[in-house]
């Protein structure tokens, strides 16, 4: 099994991405949207931080947070996102892939990828190159999807 490291930094900022199982584009159903626009909301309130900027692609999201002084618990709020979006999902006749029976036994689903990507941001400059990143994805995904 491997080893992943995360770097917790109480009152870090943070940037993420989370993509779906196998890639599926199920992020451009408006109703996915919503779900996922919901699971945000609903963590913000029980374990609040600051989105500083995100992007919402077909299989793919980035983000980033601030999270509040004294706090590093980043993998809670992503692994209940991810909950909340799959159980919202899944109960309106949103469809998902089929898992391994190893994956199931670990209580994975086929809407969202095992784990996500986390760098933790250490100053203004790998701040803005990470917004900036956010910012221009959008872009360059749809430059090489023609």
């Amino acid at each position: 099994m491997s080893d992943y490291r995360r770097f917790y930094v109480p009152g870090g900022t943070f940037f993420f991405t989370i993509v779906t199982y196998k890639r599926r584009p199920i992020l451009t159903d408006p109703v996915a949207r919503r779900y996922l626009r919901e699971a945000f909301l609903h963590i913000k309130k029980t374990r609040p931080y600051c989105q500083l900027a995100a992007v919402l692609l077909p299989d793919h999201l980035h983000f980033l947070w601030a999270l509040p002084a004294g706090d590093s618990n980043y993998s809670v709020r992503i692994r209940r996102l991810k909950e909340e979006f799959t159980v919202n999902w899944l109960s309106r006749g949103g469809s998902e892939e089929a898992v391994t029976a190893s994956q199931r036994r670990r209580g994975e689903r086929g809407i969202w990828q095992p784990r996500f990507w986390e760098h933790t941001i250490r100053d203004e400059d790998d701040l803005d190159a990470h917004f900036d990143y956010i910012h221009w994805n959008p872009r360059k995904h749809c430059l090489v999807s023609r």
